[in-house]
């Protein structure tokens, strides 16, 4: 089975390509599931038919799912939130306080991708399209497991047993609500879904990231950050597809400047993301709503290319400690040390190796250090980070 993730900035039109995508793959024999997990848009807005939370058949081959985020953060949060209501009661918290803070922002999020895992293990459908919310967080977010890994595997058990062998004397001295089994399992539950889901979404033969864009600067800048983030948790991007592109048959001169301005940018999408396919999807005369347009707007996109297919395999960069500091590893296949020009700008790390041209948004963890270097190691090119005794101008650590 087949997992497309779209996403990208508010308004780039990613809920369209995600919606064009699933008819295309259903129109080439896919039994095809598109799952919205974004509230602000729902399928039913642009397949022109009604979509509740239950799977709703909507034409042959395709069905549509509108995620009740709220539902699935009751199901998923409630017995570990009824604890923290209690113990921020206890501190003297109103209770209609306690719940709006007991709730993470992005968590509503989270739990509705645990429905991925539910539709990956039914095996019902071919391709699994998920429409996300406007932001890479909830993606980055789904790294939580790595980090309760260490927490649930060592100090978990043993802070269940020592609450279980204190509670009755606590119980006698204070008022202070001590977790009970049911907080124990319910973290239990939250860790093994959110550790599977992300498995399925890490599995580079099952799932692939699809970031759409516009020729805007602030959306491209979004679409990098995004990009970055999501190849440092191990999501692969397999396509970026720019929507909106002012088509050739535009003469108008009122139109003149802003195609000037999409070009330049288009020219940055490139560098940005290359070698990564990117797919320009021409703006077009009306709203693309209903079976035929969104047909219309995926043979735009796609062409003839299988829907369904990885279209780009490769593990982009990785990030990994090394004393005093950290190495980040870029596969530049074909590349050479003579051609090589390394740099940095603000958050911003522009790699030059001939004509090729790679740019960067930094990760926080790295845009605090300076690029100590930079070295070949097979097809790798990997660049060292680490600080200097006394920092440089805002451009600093050409290698």
């Amino acid at each position: 089975m087949r997992v497309l993730l779209f996403t990208g900035k508010g308004g780039v039109g990613k809920t369209t390509v995600a919606a064009a995508t699933a008819v295309m793959a259903a129109r080439a024999g896919a039994r095809t599931l598109v799952m919205s997990t974004d509230p602000a848009n729902s399928p039913a807005d642009f397949f022109d038919l009604p979509v509740g939370e239950a799977t709703t058949p909507i034409a042959p081959g395709r069905w549509a799912e509108q995620i009740d985020a709220q539902s699935r953060l009751e199901r998923n949060w409630r017995d570990i939130q009824e604890y923290m209501v209690q113990l921020m009661n206890w501190a003297g918290v109103e209770t209609i306080q306690a719940e709006e803070l007991s709730v993470i922002p992005g968590l509503d999020e989270i739990f509705s991708l645990i429905d991925v895992k539910t539709h990956v293990e039914e095996g019902r459908w071919d391709l699994l399209v998920v429409d996300c919310a406007p932001t890479a967080e909830t993606l980055r977010l789904l790294s939580l497991p790595e980090v309760m890994s260490w927490y649930i595997e060592r100090i978990f058990p043993i802070q269940r047993r020592v609450v279980q062998g204190v509670r009755p004397v606590v119980s006698r001295m204070t008022t202070l609500p001590i977790a009970g089994d049911r907080f124990f399992a319910a973290v239990e539950r939250l860790h093994r879904n959110l550790d599977a889901v992300r498995r399925i979404l890490t599995d580079a033969a099952t799932s692939s990231v699809r970031l759409v864009l516009n020729l805007e600067k602030m959306v491209i800048s979004e679409a990098r950050r995004t990009y970055t983030y999501l190849a440092l948790f191990g999501y692969r991007v397999d396509a970026v597809i720019v929507n909106r592109v002012l088509p050739e048959d535009v003469t108008d001169p009122y139109f003149a400047t802003w195609k000037d301005i999409q070009a330049e940018h288009l020219r940055t999408v490139r560098e940005s993301f290359e070698p990564v396919p990117i797919f320009p999807a021409r703006l077009f005369d009306r709203e693309m709503v209903g079976l035929e347009l969104l047909e219309a707007m995926g043979r735009e996109v796609y062409g003839d290319r299988p829907v369904t297919d990885v279209l780009f395999r490769d593990e982009p960069m990785r990030v990994r400690r090394r004393a005093g500091g950290y190495v980040l590893s870029l596969r530049l296949p074909f590349a050479s040390r003579e051609d090589l020009d390394v740099y940095r700008r603000g958050d911003e790390l522009f790699v030059r190796v001939g004509s090729y041209k790679r740019n960067l948004i930094l990760p926080a963890s790295l845009q605090r250090l300076d690029v100590r270097g930079a070295t070949f190691v097979g097809d790798h090119l990997e660049i060292a980070f680490g600080r200097e005794p006394e920092r440089g101008s805002a451009e600093t650590g050409r290698a």
